[in-house]
């Protein structure tokens, strides 16, 4: 019965099958002139609407029914991800969830919305895939499932072997034609990075549209905030500190931690071009992305086509600091009381976090008394501790302020030099990179491809290892006056977000022990500090 609907799909009967379409969106590109050929414009060839009205209209007059639309928008059906397979392994494969959900569908012969599905319809080959691994999912499911995947244009036959053949050739030619963009692509970013123009997309924060001169007011803002985490103020306090102040992205959204450590982090801060690097991180598997320095052949920095809003030293150590603390203080936002999230219940059987519980206006000495206190059971806590609050926030508040004070000191008693020492070592590095590459790419070659590949990745990693290093030199070193000496006096002044960051930043936790047998009147010796360690 399912190899008669592929026999019957072969000769354009389709009476009574039902069928699904896959619309997928792509878009042109221009051919104009040599030099814009392959780039995309962003003028979709075919919209949705167009897609699913000739898919339905082609079923419709070969007298078969449309009953779904699989609808695939923004995706590639060229480039490879990284993904991580169920026993471990790390592949790299194209991500097409919607596509796939579509083939396991037809395979069982149920869409989405419950009806039967028989087939499944495209506009042309280029909507169904690009990839020969998905094109033989395709024929798997024609094959042995026997479920009919044809298209409008008629450049697609999975329904004889000669078609199928010929499809695979087609896939392979439109694979090639895509490599050729990426690589137009590639090389027209490439020269736009060496020559220091900014790229496209939305504005900066801190520049105008033309992406070169400066917004002053944000680049005040910029200014002021970088200032004031090299003095010690932790990200959550500058970070909450925009928030109150209604200042908003380019996007015109809120500000949250990832996108100011990603804009702080950025070179572009101090005129230097850079690039967005994706990889994958040694220690955990997974996959990053960070900001990379344009060099030139000579290993130099590119300089960008716009006026910077900070020095180059100033930039570094800005992008040390937020680096090295990225992961601290996040909860900035709506909590009422200093300690809440921080203090927990040190009974082995517990260790849930304490909440602030008023206490009534009749019992209350003072106005605002409160305890801090274990949750119920049924919350997840035991419900037996508690301890009394603004005694608490006092004597937590004294103890994080003197850490800083004492760790301020403790570094300012070490003498270091004004240069990294190991700054030397880093250049020699760069610059063997960059005659080992000048060399590979001299006519003739004056080193062969095997030799160059073989030198190559050492020096890059040895040039690596020496960037983090000074990365967090130069972390330690602002480090040691990274806390304001007049930290006790401008506590006060401080709004609450901005004091939780101070003492988030320097603590794990306080563990917050049962009080002693018959001891009713409040007593620090119940609360352990877990210091974060440097």
């Amino acid at each position: 019965m399912l190899a008669e609907l592929v026999e019957r799909a072969h000769w354009g009967d389709l009476a009574g099958m039902n069928f699904g379409g896959l619309v997928r969106l792509s878009y042109e590109t221009e051919a104009d002139s040599e030099e814009r050929k392959g780039y995309m414009t962003g003028r979709d060839i075919k919209g949705r609407e167009e897609q699913e009205k000739d898919c339905g209209t082609y079923v419709s007059s070969r007298k078969g029914n449309y009953v779904f639309t699989y609808e695939e928008p923004n995706t590639t059906a060229y480039k490879r991800r990284r993904i991580v397979l169920p026993d471990g392994r790390s592949v790299y494969r194209v991500v097409r969830p919607v596509f796939e959900g579509a083939l396991n569908d037809l395979k069982k012969g149920v869409a989405p919305n419950g009806q039967r599905i028989d087939g499944l319809i495209v506009y042309d080959i280029d909507r169904l895939t690009r990839d020969n691994r998905h094109l033989e999912d395709c024929i798997e499911v024609v094959q042995h499932f026997g479920r009919p995947i044809i298209d409008i244009t008629g450049t697609l036959d999975l329904l004889t072997d000669n078609g199928r053949t010929v499809a695979r050739i087609v896939v392979a030619t439109n694979n090639k034609q895509s490599a050729d963009t990426a690589r137009r692509v590639r090389r027209k970013h490439v020269a736009m990075q060496q020559a220091g123009i900014p790229a496209g997309g939305r504005r900066p924060f801190g520049w105008n549209k033309d992406k070169r001169t400066l917004n002053v007011a944000e680049a005040e803002v910029v200014k002021a905030g970088v200032l004031r985490l090299l003095k010690g103020v932790p990200v959550g306090g500058v970070l909450a500190e925009w928030r109150d102040k209604g200042i908003v992205t380019p996007t015109g959204r809120p500000w949250v931690r990832a996108t100011l450590v990603g804009m702080l982090r950025n070179p572009r801060l101090c005129g230097y071009r850079a690039r967005l690097v994706h990889g994958v991180s040694e220690t955990t598997g997974k996959n990053y992305r960070d900001w990379e320095i344009v060099r030139d052949p000579a290993g130099k920095p590119v300089i960008g086509q716009w006026k910077p809003i900070l020095e180059v030293a100033e930039w570094e150590a800005v992008a040390a600091v937020v680096g090295e603390h990225a992961n601290h203080a996040h909860d900035f936002n709506t909590r009422k009381y200093l300690l809440t999230s921080v203090l927990r219940c040190a009974k082995p059987d517990c260790g849930q976090p304490l909440k602030a519980s008023k206490v009534p206006a009749k019992q209350a000495k003072n106005e605002g008394d409160f305890h801090y206190i274990c949750r119920l059971k049924k919350e997840g806590g035991c419900g037996g501790m508690s301890v009394f609050g603004p005694k608490t926030d006092e004597w937590i508040t004294e103890a994080v302020i003197a850490k800083y004070v004492s760790e301020a000191r403790r570094r300012r008693a070490n003498v270091r030099s004004k240069a990294w020492p190991r700054e030397t070592e880093l250049r020699e590095v760069r610059a063997s990179i960059a005659d080992l590459t000048a060399a590979w790419r001299a006519r003739p070659q004056k080193i062969s491809n095997a030799r160059y590949f073989a030198l190559l990745p050492e020096l890059e990693r040895e040039e690596k290892d020496l960037a983090s290093g000074r990365e967090q030199w130069l972390s330690r070193q602002f480090g040691s006056v990274s806390k304001p000496p007049r930290l006790q006096a401008d506590w006060p002044g401080l709004t609450l977000a901005e004091k939780r960051t101070y003492i988030k930043e320097a603590l794990v936790c306080v563990l917050v022990h049962p009080a002693k047998q018959g001891h009713r009147s409040w007593d620090p010796d119940r609360l352990e500090p877990v210091w974060r360690e440097e």
